[in-house]
């Protein structure tokens, strides 16, 4: 019996070259990457991270953001809650 399967991937080459900057700087190679993400599925019964379409409310408030569109500013934490409260 093998101790060890291969797995193959296509990913874009600039993807690739990025995120493997990212597991060196980590200490991690590809295949110890793609190990912890495996364990971590298999103990999560899932995927580890959340995957969602954003709703309709999201998405526009997401795309208003990106336009600087409709931006409140607050001098602290404690007015921007207070206007929260009024809403």
């Amino acid at each position: 019996m093998n101790k060890s399967a291969m797995i193959r991937a296509r990913v874009s080459p600039e993807l690739k070259e990025e995120v493997e900057y990212i597991f060196n700087e980590l200490g991690l190679n590809a295949t110890e990457a793609i190990t912890l993400f495996y364990k971590q599925v298999q103990l999560n019964h899932g995927i580890p991270f959340d995957l969602k379409i954003p709703n309709k409310t999201t998405l526009r408030t997401m795309q208003k953001t990106d336009k600087k569109k409709e931006l409140h500013k607050y001098n602290s934490v404690e007015e921007m809650f207070d206007t929260w409260d009024k809403l």
